[in-house]
Order: C-alpha cells, then structure tokens, then sequence
C-alpha cells in the first residue's frame, strides 16, 4: 500500500491499525542537535487521545509515546527517529456485525474494492486512530520551528452552524490556554459553551456534526515555498485534505474572497520605521505567489460528521445485496475538538520540511 509516506527533506512514514498491537511513524531528515522534549511530545498527543470528555469517544488509550531510535542524551542524532504508540483498549468484538457490510460514508467499500481484503475493526489503516502517529511526528516538527520563533496555533471556530467571532492572538501562550480551559478547545468562551451543549444534545440523539478548526502560523519567515507544484498553500492544502473526515480547505480570504473586487482584495505593501515590508490587510492569508510572504498564515480546515452515527441505516454487504446496518461502538460525536492537535501538527510537518528546502535556495 503506497502512500504511508509525507514531506521531502522532513519526511514521515506512519504505520499501524486501528486495533493493532500499535501505531508509529519514523521520521527522516530531521536535523541533529535539536532537543527532544518528551514532555511537550506527550502533551501534544494528550491533546488528540480519546476519552478526554463526554463530548469525545469513550475509548480509553494513554497514547503514551516511546522514542525507539533517533536520539541521544535527548537531542536528535540526523538519524531516522522511530516513535511508537501502543494500542491498549481495543473491542474487536464491537465491529462483529459488519464484516461483510460496508457502513455508509466509511472507506470500507473503497478498501475493499481497491485491495480485495480490508480490516473491518474499526476500519484499519482507514481509522483516524492513525492520526496519533502524525502528531508525534508534528511536536517534533513544532520544537525545531521553535527554535526560528515560529508558532503553530489552531482552535475550533465553528460547530453546525455555530461560528465564534475572530480571535486575535497577541500572545501564543494566553491563546493556549484560553483555548484549553474549555473541552471543545474553541478560543472564545462564550461560543465554547454554546458548542459543548449542541455537541452533547447531538450525541444524546445518537447523531453526529460537523465543524472549523482555524489554523494561525505566526513569524513564518518570508520564503517558504516553492512554485510550481510545491506552493506552500498547495502543500499545506494536500496535508489538511489527508486528514480523516476533512471536506475542505481556504486560506486566507478563502471562497468569500471569490465575491471581491481587485480594489477590496488586494494586500497592500507598506514598510515600518524598521524597513520591515508587511501588508494593511491579510487577504492573502501570508502567502503570495505560493510563498510565505512574512503576514501570518491563516486557513480553514472543514471537517464532516463523524460517519458512524447510532441509528439503522440502509447499505450494502460485499455481494452488493441490500443490508442494514446500525451504529456500535466507541465514536466522536464531533470531531473538532481532538482534530486541533492534528491540525497543528500536519502544519508544522509541512512548514519544517519547507524550512529546510529553504536553506539550499540561495547562496
């Protein structure tokens, strides 16, 4: 099975299913010399397991994570670092009743059309179990982008047809923690509320709903990307789209900058006392071109309902006769609040791996 792999001089490989001994990615190209901070590792990963609240699965993992290779005396060698997460409380036995049915909106009928065999507990490779190995991956990618000074920070903005005002983010701890002190990590408290209570009625009905994670990369350096396939947009696009349950991606003024004219869109180019170059306005979303071009880069990332949902529904089995099927197990109601880390982390894989190529652009 191809595609397991991600990034050029950053790369990852994750492996692993949903309800297999473990999951984990090795990660190649990361630079030597780089502090490995275990803790932040962790906590990143506390951030995405299962279990947190009663608006998340109830599937209890530690997601604790073990470093197998790759470093010394906690720093980086420049050698392949492999991480891996075991798998702790698996029910097989809850995916019993569709072996031979696929559930409505799952990639079990694509899995099994494509390779003649799929792993129906809990969707296998499908499952967004798999996300878990990412997020090691990315902390580590955030702890090198640390060191250039550049910040990583997404919160939920919007649940159904719940949306939360624009958050301004002066400091990027404060923002943290702001958005931690709610389980729906939506930065603004009041709207949090609003979430939590739609989410919880939701799961109540045995249904699911969809939502926004927003994403804002600040002091990104100008540069970053490449033309013509390899622009930074295009990248981080491919990265957010890889990401279970992801519908859609915009950036910067995204589809309602379609409705402008030239004159409203248009960023225009000033310069400080400090000879800093930066734009009035962020429609552009802080890439120009394809390349960052200094203003913080915003985006969008959308994601669906949560496909199992706890009432009959009407399919097929793998002879394509008429079956039905109905909702078990262990499911997000929505999935927003765990996808915040992921996010992140597909972010900062590919602006680390951007990063690097950078370094070789010019003399």
């Amino acid at each position: 099975m191809a595609g397991n792999s991600f990034g050029q001089l950053f790369r990852i490989t994750t492996f692993g299913e949903s309800h297999g001994e473990a999951i984990g990615v090795i990660v190649d190209g990361c630079p030597a010399g780089l502090t490995v901070d275990l803790d932040y590792i962790q906590g990143e990963l506390d951030k995405r397991k299962p279990g947190q609240s009663k608006i998340t699965t109830q599937r209890k993992e530690a997601d604790t994570v073990k470093i197998l290779s790759g470093t010394f005396e906690s720093k980086t060698t420049g050698t392949p670092i492999a991480m891996i997460i075991p798998n702790e409380d698996q029910r097989s036995k809850d995916y019993g009743h569709n072996v031979d049915i696929f559930r409505p909106s799952h990639a079990d009928y694509t899995y099994f059309t494509k390779y003649g065999i799929r792993d129906h507990r809990g969707g296998g490779r499908s499952s967004a179990r798999e996300t878990a190995a990412r997020v090691a991956a990315g902390a580590l990618a955030k702890l090198l982008l640390k060191t250039q000074g550049i910040e990583i920070l997404a919160h939920v903005s919007s649940v159904g047809k719940i949306d939360a005002p624009n958050v301004s983010i002066t400091n990027a701890e404060e923002f943290i923690e702001q958005r931690e002190q709610n389980i729906v990590r939506c930065a603004d408290p009041a709207t949090a509320v609003e979430m939590i209570e739609f989410i919880d009625s939701v799961r109540k009905d045995g249904d699911t709903v969809g939502g926004k994670v927003s994403c804002h990369i600040q002091n990104c350096p100008v540069g970053l990307g490449d033309p013509v396939f390899d622009k930074l947009h295009a990248d981080l696009g491919k990265a957010m789209l890889s990401i279970n349950a992801v519908h859609g991606f915009e950036f910067g003024s995204g589809f309602e900058g379609s409705s402008m004219r030239g004159s409203e869109h248009n960023d225009v180019f000033v310069t400080d006392a400090d000879g800093k170059v930066s734009t009035i306005t962020n429609f552009s979303g802080g890439i120009q071109g394809g390349i960052s071009n200094g203003m913080p880069i915003e985006f969008k990332v959308a994601f669906k309902p949560v496909a199992t949902i706890m009432h009959n529904q009407q399919t097929v089995d793998s002879t394509g006769k008429a079956a039905e099927i109905s909702g078990k197990g262990r499911h997000d109601p929505c999935v927003v609040p765990r996808a915040v880390p992921i996010v992140e982390a597909m972010a900062a894989l590919v602006l680390a791996d951007h990063w690097l190529r950078n370094k070789n652009s010019k003399l």
